[in-house]
């Protein structure tokens, strides 16, 4: 079975591109075979993974809006992972698909022609509780929800998770969360510790929390693959491992 992994959060800015694109580096060089999915019209997935997005002659957004069965456009072997990039054009889509045939399935169909190609799919989903999400959701089979570690992020959890109970309700009943990563976390933050003891509180009755991915504390480091691999796919492999027990990752 391929595990379809959304990484949800409808705020911006709480590290979830990040978390994507290194899990999806350690579960590859543990020798799984991982597509990266990119439904953020901002394409950051996109262009972390060294791509110049006004060079791209494909993306999702083709094989969304198609009415003719356009497959799923891939770029393959990019740090030893494949990618379905994305671009600006794909905000388009949130317009496009508001009448469209079948539109909850528009992901869904065209990502099962290729599931059997990979073990993991990781979905790095918009900052948004929009089209481009929900259908991000139908298709998903577990939900990963990186969430910083400040009071301002946790206030939006009730509206997310609001969200991810209708699609279970209506259109994805197997859909399960996998858990909560905090993130941007600084133990010497008094604010920060606080924080994570409500995120715990709240969160854990719904789906395992799991350890804190650190705040970057050195300004020097180059942006990129690279940067916070270890730090950021350690704690964050731990929330694919728990939407994936039958998979003896690690």
């Amino acid at each position: 079975m391929t595990h379809v992994i959304a990484f949800f959060n409808q705020s911006g800015g709480v590290g979830k591109t990040t978390v994507t694109q290194n899990i999806g580096y350690q579960l590859s060089f543990k020798g799984y075979r991982v597509l990266l999915l990119d439904m953020d019209p901002q394409a950051s997935l996109t262009t972390f993974m060294g791509l110049d997005v006004s060079q791209l002659d494909k993306t999702i957004y083709d094989a969304l809006v198609s009415e003719t069965d356009e497959p799923i456009a891939i770029l393959h072997d990019l740090h030893k992972m494949d990618l379905s990039p994305s671009s600006i054009i794909l905000a388009n889509a949130e317009q496009e698909l508001v009448l469209a045939d079948q539109r909850e399935l528009r992901l869904k169909m065209p990502l099962s022609q290729v599931l059997d190609n990979y073990d993991f799919v990781l979905i790095d989903c918009p900052p948004s509780l929009g089209i481009l999400s929900q259908i991000s959701l139908v298709a998903a089979t577990e939900i990963i929800v990186p969430i910083q570690t400040q009071f301002k992020a946790l206030m939006g959890t009730d509206f997310l998770l609001s969200t991810v109970k209708k699609i279970q309700r209506r259109l994805n009943k197997e859909l399960k969360i996998a858990g909560f990563i905090p993130t941007m976390f600084s133990s010497a933050n008094a604010l920060d510790q606080r924080t994570l003891e409500t995120i715990v509180d709240q969160l854990s009755p719904i789906a395992q929390v799991f350890s804190p991915i650190p705040r970057a504390t050195s300004p020097t480091r180059p942006p990129g693959l690279c940067t916070t691999a270890r730090t950021v796919s350690e704690a964050g492999l731990a929330g694919a491992r728990a939407g994936c027990r039958s998979v003896p990752i690690g």
